[in-house]
């Protein structure tokens, strides 16, 4: 029997019209691209020609083909910054690379590429793992009855602290999401809530002026309030585990104007840092200084920052340049101080040696590029970049060119752009960005090397109060009066999720691994997840 062929395949018809021909696809050109360092500058590899439709993950795999230095392939993000004519006023003043260069950067309104010029990529190490952006909101939980007014994950990020009107702090579980104890002792509001690093003791601030420490198993309180200031606490800031890992002490800011550093083995005030003239907003205890051993940073409403040496509480600047209030400052080592040891592998440290050459080892591996920075935000719509500490593998002409002026250090940078008081500013945990919220309902994103702006971050339609990044700086989530939550995506600089839920404005918000949470004025904690 002959082999029956099918039917030939039957035109698709529309409306009777046949299909048109598919379009071949149209011809990529092909472009120079040179890949240089972000940091420094350096290129990676010799320029490359490349067709300009190679995708953003083909640009990684040639990056990582070309750098030779890496052993292991690194994520990189790319971006080509705009020169001063080709960007409006208020646009990014850089091309995020998503899709690819063909896609990104020659077909961008601002038409400032043609196939023809060189295309200088830079390229930004990313973390190696990633944070999934929270999506919905995974639990309510009730318990305060008074306006919630301030969150922070425990460095582990199993444990989370809030404080708020009631008097009371609260320890939830992050494994269950339900309350664990709560810490009452206070007289008045708990405005500050900070976990030591290595999670063994939480302490509160409180309206009352008293500073009180807390065993976060037990929920019980570590003897007695540590009193001493006359008005109340405005922050506190624990010594960095790496320069003391089995006992480190506690700096607390007043509006008194004072700071009071207490040891928590003799639970006395160890010495008071006066000289601010009116309410310290601000206190930092940051992990470098002159010779390695601290230094603490305040910030005041005399319009001064001021920096102390930690070990003995001597003054070491003042800097002046604010025009009023300087309410917000950061360093770019925060968050590596904030979590010690603790990192993404989550491996249990076994001493407390241990646990201080890792908090060391991912101390120095931050200050490594660029010392350590601080950024202080003012009511005065503008922030200051400062670099008070070059790092030891920095030039010499940083200090060189401040004892020339006597001493007076200048800011590496004057971030202005804010129409309102800036409200809160923090740097990203890599330290490559810096973020900046203001009642003028906007987030700014600057470079936290440089202090350069790079974009506005609108959607917002209230102020905007609290910021926080997610620990892989992918990530930037905002909260605001509006009553929102804002998840950004430093791609794009648009909106990459809403978070509506609240009933009223949110005064505090922290991030953690997958988690974000959230509390404010409707006395709700909210647990926030992908």
């Amino acid at each position: 029997m002959a082999t029956l062929l099918p039917p030939p395949k039957r035109q698709k018809v529309y409306h009777g019209v046949p299909a048109p021909e598919p379009e071949p696809p149209k011809a990529s050109p092909h472009i120079v691209v040179q890949f240089v360092n972000e940091e420094d500058g350096q290129p990676l590899a010799p320029a490359v020609n490349l067709p300009a439709n190679v995708s953003r993950e083909g640009l990684e795999a040639i990056v990582n083909k070309l750098n030779t230095k890496d052993e292991d392939p690194v994520p990189f993000a790319f971006h080509i910054s705009l020169s001063a004519d080709a960007t409006t006023p208020g646009a990014p003043t850089r091309i995020a690379i998503s899709k690819s260069i063909e896609e990104d950067v020659l077909s961008h309104p601002s038409h400032a590429f043609t196939p023809e010029d060189v295309f200088v990529v830079h390229c930004a190490p990313q973390a190696v793992f990633k944070v999934r952006p929270a999506t919905r909101c995974s639990s309510t939980l009730s318990g305060h009855t008074s306006p919630i007014l301030c969150a922070s994950f425990s460095p582990t990020g199993n444990l989370l602290a809030t404080g708020s009107g009631d008097c009371n702090a609260r320890l939830w579980d992050l494994f269950t999401e339900t309350p664990s104890h709560v810490l009452s002792g206070h007289k008045g509001w708990v405005l500050c809530v900070e976990w030591e690093a290595m999670e063994r003791k939480l302490a509160t601030g409180g309206h009352d002026g008293h500073v009180r420490l807390w065993d976060p198993k037990t929920g019980k309180p570590i003897g007695d309030a540590l009193k001493g200031h006359t008005k109340w606490v405005t922050s506190l800031s624990w010594e960095p585990i790496h320069l003391n890992p089995s006992a480190p002490r506690l700096a607390s800011s007043s509006k008194d104007g004072t700071v009071r550093v207490w040891s928590t083995l003799t639970r006395r005030c160890e010495y008071t840092l006066g000289g601010h003239t009116a309410s310290v907003n601000v206190v930092r205890w940051g992990g470098g200084g002159l010779n390695g051993k601290g230094v603490l940073y305040t910030a005041s409403s005399d319009r001064t920052v001021r920096i102390w040496d930690a070990e003995r509480g001597r003054p070491l600047h003042t800097l002046k340049d604010h025009a009023h209030w300087v309410t917000t400052l950061t360093l770019n080592t925060d968050f590596v101080l904030r979590t010690g040891p603790f990192d993404h592998l989550g491996k249990k440290t076994t001493s407390d040696s241990e646990a201080q050459s890792l908090a060391l080892k991912r101390y120095n591996a931050l200050v490594a590029t660029a010392g350590e920075l601080l950024i202080t935000g003012s009511d005065d719509h503008t922030l200051f970049l400062w670099s008070l500490f070059p790092s030891h593998t920095a030039s010499a002409d940083a200090s060189a060119a401040a004892a020339e002026r006597g001493g007076k250090l200048k800011p590496l940078a004057r971030l202005t752009g804010h129409q309102r008081q800036v409200s809160h500013v923090a740097f990203s945990p890599d330290g490559r960005w810096a973020a900046s919220a203001a009642w003028d309902n906007s987030v700014r994103v600057w470079d936290g090397r440089t202090g350069k702006f790079v974009a506005t971050l609108r959607g917002h339609v209230a102020a905007v109060y609290r910021l926080a990044w997610s620990a892989d700086s992918r990530l930037l989530v905002s909260a605001s009066k509006d009553s929102t939550l804002k998840i950004w995506d430093l791609k794009t600089y648009k909106l990459k999720t809403d978070l509506p839920g609240h009933t009223d404005e949110v005064y505090c918000v922290d991030f953690v691994a997958d988690k974000l949470v959230s509390g404010g004025r409707d006395r709700t904690v909210k647990i926030w997840k992908n």
